[in-house]
């Protein structure tokens, strides 16, 4: 794990200053597959899903299949994602919108009115190993927030994907994925229904996808690798490298940083990342890669950098730095905090925004399983009360059939 000095600011600004890359040559055959399976339907879908997930049975998974499947796991797995399920389902109900109705003027009312969505499909990453945790932190929100419909879909489900689907109350399960399966659910075939949003993380290619079929079916938000930023002046050197290693075994691409004042611990973190650093695997080139350890001049510098990184995950000592961390996916607070325990059981959800995303929004949540609609209603009255200052905009504007379209209404 290198340290970087705060003097080296060109070492600082390659190490932390990583927009979302996307590769044209993936983006091209996610095109391809994409066009394919919106053309040909099930007949490119059940083709690619054979190819490239090893697809050797049918592309939906019959719910007795599912049940029998979800039955053979372990009674502390089936405990646990119980526990994590109801977590989550906790932190969702506060999230779902409210409706109301307000009168902005005697005659004037504008209602908020909130809607849940058709269909929502969620894609479980089936990598190196399923994570049905995804499959909780995806469609138990859309369940609370009341979707008719919540789809999953997972190129190489196992038992703990088809228990996470049944605990959190997913009516189908498909064995498909990455950009095949984000095209059926954003075109539909005759097998998989067409959605009206996708959720949940994915790999370079299932990214790709999602940016592509954005403009015809709503997405969560463009996702990129994992990141960690560590805030801390005394905390236990062990303790962050187990973090920052945690956080590196999800990509070679992930980002794993420390920003400390001490140029001790910044030392010992090192040493414990070289310590603990499994043989082989991602993390170890994650952290070649994109993790370093910048030692700066103030706490109140890290917490800069952290800022200007808007990065997916933040963990930091206390409360104090914690209130001036405001662009941030997460925020965990003290040494027992660690991060890992969002991934799966706090109930804050962990499908966050990468890349900067962070700037502009938070974490999926249940209000992004809702529709929004304003509904207005004007009376006689409040027309005479609104009307003239109405008339008059739309006059300083030019625009004088919107003018009149208000003025044929009132008193002559």
């Amino acid at each position: 794990m290198r340290v970087i000095s705060a003097n080296d600011k060109l070492a600082i600004a390659q190490l932390i200053d990583k927009s979302m890359r996307r590769d044209p040559a993936i983006l091209r055959r996610a095109r391809r597959i994409i066009e394919d399976v919106r053309t040909r339907g099930d007949d490119a879908l059940l083709e690619h899903a054979r190819k490239l997930d090893g697809l050797d049975g049918p592309i939906e998974v019959p719910r007795g299949e599912m049940k029998r499947l979800a039955g053979t796991v372990g009674r502390d797995v089936r405990e646990a994602i119980r526990l994590a399920a109801r977590n989550i389902e906790r932190v969702a109900t506060r999230q779902v919108p409210r409706g109301w109705r307000l009168d902005t003027t005697p005659g004037v009312s504008i209602e908020q009115r909130i809607t849940a969505l058709d269909r929502v499909g969620c894609y479980v990453p089936g990598g190196r190993y399923p994570l049905p945790s995804s499959l909780l932190m995806t469609a138990i929100p859309a369940r609370v927030a009341g979707v008719g419909q919540v789809v999953a879909v997972c190129p190489r489900p196992d038992a703990t994907v088809m228990l996470a689907a049944l605990v959190a109350g997913v009516d189908r399960v498909f064995q498909i994925g990455g950009a095949q399966a984000i095209a059926a659910l954003a075109y539909g075939t005759e097998c998989v229904p067409r959605v009206d949003k996708i959720v949940g993380p994915g790999n370079a290619y299932v990214a790709a996808a999602k940016a592509l079929v954005a403009g015809d079916c709503a997405i969560d938000f463009f996702a990129g690798p994992s990141e960690i930023v560590v805030i801390s002046a005394k905390g236990n050197a062990a303790w962050i490298a187990a973090d920052l290693i945690a956080q590196a075994e999800h990509d070679p691409e992930a980002r794993a940083i420390l920003l400390t004042p001490s140029i001790r611990l910044a030392a010992a973190v090192a040493r414990e990342c070289d310590r603990q650093l499994p043989a082989g695997g991602p993390a170890g080139l994650a952290l070649a890669r994109n993790g370093g350890i910048v030692v700066t001049r103030s706490l109140a510098a890290a917490i800069a950098l952290s800022q200007r990184i808007a990065p997916e995950h933040v963990v930091c000592d206390d409360d104090r730095v914690a209130s001036q961390l405001t662009v941030a996916g997460t925020v965990f607070v003290g040494a027992h905090s660690a991060q890992a325990l969002g991934d799966y059981v706090t109930g804050s959800n962990h499908v966050l925004p990468t890349s900067g995303t962070a700037r502009s929004r938070g974490g999926l949540s249940a209000a992004d399983f809702v529709r929004t609609t304003s509904v207005q209603r004007v009376t006689p009255r409040g027309l005479r009360r609104i009307g003239p200052a109405a008339v008059a905009i739309a006059r300083a504007e030019g625009l004088t059939g919107h003018a009149e379209s208000i003025t044929i209404r009132l008193p002559r």
